[in-house]
């Protein structure tokens, strides 16, 4: 009696090949959109605070920023001079600047807008500095909220 080998032409292969049917492929996939379901809200969210913490931030950097300026100047930059006396001096107070007084260009907030800022204002910062948060208008709540030192 001799064996045939596995190769050998008299001898077929099964015709059932192992994989995934159309009906688990279907399931899984809606497993995973339950799964994205639930999760991305909260995921989502954390995005909106994350970027009220990081303007929050920027603003406390940017009034540090302002006081060593008003030490090297006497005063605050007013309105029309704004923020970007932080970068470059001023053309009446060239004498007394000793900046710049930020590493890099002024920040945006974290929704990519320039912040406001008012000198002199009626705050006990002797200024104003905010933004105006996610919705860009001036009030609101939540996320949409006036964010900073405001006037």
């Amino acid at each position: 009696m001799t064996k045939k080998s596995k190769s050998s032409p008299g001898r077929s292969l099964p015709s059932f090949v192992g994989g995934f049917s159309l009906i688990e492929l279907m399931v899984v996939l809606v497993i995973m959109g339950l799964l994205a379901g639930l999760v991305g809200p909260r995921l989502f969210g954390k995005v909106d605070s994350s970027k009220v913490k990081t303007t929050q931030t920027q603003i406390k950097m940017l009034k540090g920023a302002l006081q060593t300026y008003r030490l090297d100047m006497g005063s605050y930059p007013n309105t029309a001079q704004g923020l970007a006396s932080l970068q470059s001096p001023p053309a009446d107070a060239q004498d007394y600047w000793q900046g710049p007084y930020m590493d890099d260009d002024l920040p945006m907030d974290a929704w990519n807008t320039s912040f406001q800022y008012q000198s002199p204002a009626n705050t006990n910062q002797g200024f104003a500095l905010f933004s105006f948060g996610a919705d860009g208008k001036a009030g609101g709540e939540g996320v949409d909220a006036d964010i900073g030192y405001l006037p």
